[in-house]
Formats: C-alpha cells, sequence, structure tokens
C-alpha cells in the first residue's frame, strides 16, 4: 500500500475506515450475537468516485483490495430520475447529459445509433448520456420480453429528447440469431425514413462502453476509413457438419470471434455469394445502409439467414465485401478497432487474462481490468454488467473527463459528474 500512500493519502484513511466498519459489522457484540447478522458483505465507499478510481485506472494493487469492500449507489439513483415522467429539464440536467455540440467538427459530422438493450437500465442510461450529443440520433431497440417498469422507464427517458426514439417495430430478441439481425433492419429503416441527416451508424449493446471520445470517433472514422464501412471479417472457412438455427437454440453463446457457428450451410447461398464470417458489430455509411434495405441480394439473403446460425456475423460482413456496394472494403481482414473484447482462448497472448468472470469465453470486466480496457486503441469495450457497477462508474467518470477536457465550446456546470471526496455517511449506520 505504499506506492498508494504517496499518491494518495486519502483514499488510505478511507480504506482503514471502511475496513474497520466492514469488520465491525460482520462481528456483532455478544448480546447480538444470538440474531443472524443481516447487514451486506460490501459497503458503500462514498470517496470512490476520485480517490479509488484513479488508482484502479493506474492500476494500482492496494486498490483493487479496497474495492473488495465498496459498492455503488449509482445505479439507485440514476433510477429515480426516471420515476417522475414530464420533468424533462431536471432530467437531462440531473443525469448530467451533454446538451450542445462541443466543436464545430463534431457539429457537423452527425453519427446514428443502435443500440438494443434487454436489462441493466441503470447501466443503459451510464452507456446513453456516455455517447449522447444532441447532433446525433439514437434509435433504441427494447426487448419485448422486459418488464412493463423498464419499458415505461426508458420511455420516459426518450421523451425528453428529440433525437432519441424506439425502435417503430418490437419483438422478443435473442443474444444471437436472426432476431438479433433483425433488430438492426428494423432500426435502419427507421433511421433512413427519420428527419435526421446522419454521416455513420454504429450499432450497440447494453453491456457495451465507449473507451473513445465523439471526438475521437470520428477522427478515427475520417482518418482510417472515410467513406467505407467497419466490418471486420474473413471468408467462411470450410469445416465439416451443417449447424442452422433451427437445430441450435438463438441463446447460444457468440463463441470465439474468430471461429464461426456454421461449418456448412443448410441452404446455399443466394446470388453465389460467398460467405464471409465476421464481427456483429460494425460501422456503416449512410449508402451502405439504403443499399442494405433495397438491394435484392441483401434482401434474398436477409431471407436466407433465418436458417443460419448467427447470422448477424455473416451478413453485414459478406454484403461489404461485395465490390460495387457503397463504402466496401472487398479486400479487408479481421483491422477495425470496433469493440475491445478480452477473450478466453487469447488470454496470455492478446490480454492478461479477465479479472472479472468468463460468460460465453468473453470476459465481463472487473476492476482490475480498467488498466488495459483504457489503453486499448479500440473505440469501444465489451463487457460489462451490474455484478461490479464500480467497474463503469469509474469508467463513466474517466470517459467524462476526456470529453469535457477536448471540448472546445463552453461547458455547462451539469455536464461534471459531482465529485466526492468525503466518506458517505451511510457507512457508518
Amino acid at each position: 500500500m505504499s506506492q498508494l500512500r504517496a499518491t494518495k493519502p486519502g483514499l488510505l484513511v478511507c480504506a482503514g475506515i471502511c475496513i474497520f466498519v466492514f469488520l465491525y459489522l460482520r462481528n456483532p457484540t455478544p448480546e447480538e450475537a444470538e440474531e443472524e447478522p443481516t447487514y451486506p458483505a460490501v459497503v458503500e465507499c462514498g470517496f470512490y468516485p476520485d480517490e479509488l478510481c484513479s488508482a484502479l485506472l493506474e492500476g494500482k494493487g492496494a486498490a483493487l483490495q479496497i474495492a473488495r469492500f465498496c459498492k455503488t449507489p449509482h445505479a439507485s439513483q440514476i433510477l429515480a430520475h426516471l420515476r417522475t415522467p414530464g420533468n424533462c429539464s431536471r432530467i437531462s440536467q440531473d443525469l448530467h447529459f451533454i446538451t450542445r455540440p462541443l466543436s464545430a467538427e463534431e457539429g457537423n459530422f452527425s453519427l446514428a445509433y443502435i443500440i438494443t438493450i434487454h436489462k441493466e437500465l441503470a447501466m443503459f442510461v451510464q452507456l446513453l448520456r456516455a455517447i449522447y450529443v444532441p447532433q446525433n440520433v439514437y434509435c433504441i431497440y427494447v426487448d419485448e420480453k422486459v418488464p412493463k417498469k423498464y419499458k415505461t422507464a426508458v420511455q420516459t427517458l426518450v421523451n425528453c429528447f428529440g433525437n432519441i426514439f424506439i425502435s417503430s417495430k418490437r419483438a422478443r430478441v435473442a443474444y444471437t440469431g436472426f432476431t438479433r439481425l433483425q433488430a438492426d433492419i428494423n432500426c435502419m429503416k427507421d433511421l433512413v425514413h427519420s428527419k435526421f441527416q446522419w454521416n455513420y451508424v454504429i450499432n450497440l449493446g447494453g453491456q457495451d462502453f465507449p473507451i473513445k471520445t465523439n471526438k475521437e470517433i470520428i477522427h478515427y472514422i475520417r482518418s482510417k476509413w472515410n467513406d467505407k464501412n467497419i466490418t471486420p471479417g474473413v471468408i467462411q472457412p470450410p469445416n465439416v457438419k451443417s449447424k442452422t438455427s433451427e437445430s441450435h437454440p438463438e441463446f447460444s453463446s457468440e463463441g470465439n470471434i474468430h471461429i464461426s457457428p456454421n461449418s456448412k450451410f443448410k441452404d446455399k447461398p443466394p446470388h453465389n455469394l460467398t460467405i464471409y464470417f465476421g464481427s456483429a458489430y460494425y460501422i456503416l455509411t449512410r449508402k451502405f445502409v439504403d443499399f442494405v434495405l433495397t438491394d435484392a441480394r441483401a434482401k434474398d439473403m436477409l431471407r436466407w439467414s433465418k436458417d443460419v446460425q448467427s447470422p448477424e456475423r455473416h451478413y453485414w460482413v459478406t454484403l461489404n465485401r461485395l465490390r460495387d456496394a457503397p463504402g466496401a472494403t472487398p479486400d479487408s481482414g479481421w483491422e477495425g478497432n470496433v469493440r475491445a473484447v478480452k477473450w478466453r482462448n487469447e488470454e496470455g497472448s492478446v490480454h492478461d487474462g479477465c479479472k472479472g468472470h468468463y460468460v460465453h469465453d468473453s470476459c465481463v470486466y472487473g476492476p482490475g481490468d480498467l488498466p488495459w480496457i483504457v489503453r486499448s486503441p479500440s473505440l469501444f469495450a465489451y463487457a460489462f454488467d451490474s455484478t461490479d457497477p464500480l467497474v463503469v462508474t469509474c469508467l463513466e467518470r474517466w470517459h467524462r473527463l476526456r470529453v469535457l477536457r477536448g471540448a472546445e465550446a463552453a461547458v455547462e456546470p451539469h455536464w461534471h459528474f459531482p465529485r466526492e471526496r468525503h466518506l458517505n455517511g451511510r457507512l457508518g449506520r
């Protein structure tokens, strides 16, 4: 802890109190011993948004130990703002949404986002406000199976912003499969018929989070992919046995990013298309989206995709390899830093291991993954969940500071997250 003491003296003091209270709560006095303790295994550390997050981002070992005793109250605070519809000015300010373009360059370059969500409502709000700027447009695809309260809360938020809308078509959406592909298509139809002008569309899920600012995303697109689509992938490798979505549940894992779940297909691809395999996540030009929605090959391939396992990992990359498609990159491979993912089988080569836990062979990040995430050249990172909300909260604060430091416009006070350097009063209760 000596390293941390030199740079974060306040953290050391708070940590001692945290641990003391934690041990006190876990060890009742003799007269209370006969009662079953009802205290949580973790306590709320009000100082963490500054001292602890900074230490975690720097990779301080002592900070990881302290983080085990802390939880964040932010989820309940975020959701509280969505329980009372109608007061949009307060919702926008209290949730710290950026309400003006931060530079002339950004104001003249609009991105469209498709965000598919089915859980983790507070984390969705954190994702949305991290990527939100008023010149962009956002289509939210809400899984039809979510509870009514979830839908109502999302609608309350969406109603406060003219450039955010819920997809006009809704259905149950699987993690992977044809319904996942159809959700993107539905949002694309809404986006091209909306009143908003946009240059590129990016798709995200509720467990993604940006690690580059809006300005940095624009610079990346313009410098390396100007008027081009980004769909990482390669030619479908020939293998042994046919697999279709009918014989495998749509909730099957995404699996290794470099291994296709399909070795052969039930039916031959339409128009004698060469099938590629790649990421389900993309950055596409407006002209390419128009092509996808109108071209006969694209329409026929969409119908063919109903019998394919994980078709979203074939559809975009295959169409983008057609030489006459707008913005096509027929000779590209896996390049395109869209998402930073720690895959289990790449441990020790591409990354230093998952500090959280693996789900479907991809890492759900823990606090110890933060230094790796912020050093990544990718635009977004996957995957996060509420099992350790400290990870997203620290990343969000780091990201917002970068956004505001790069602003060329005057910064509004409510764009900053409140700074907390004191021990939360609840800790001693």
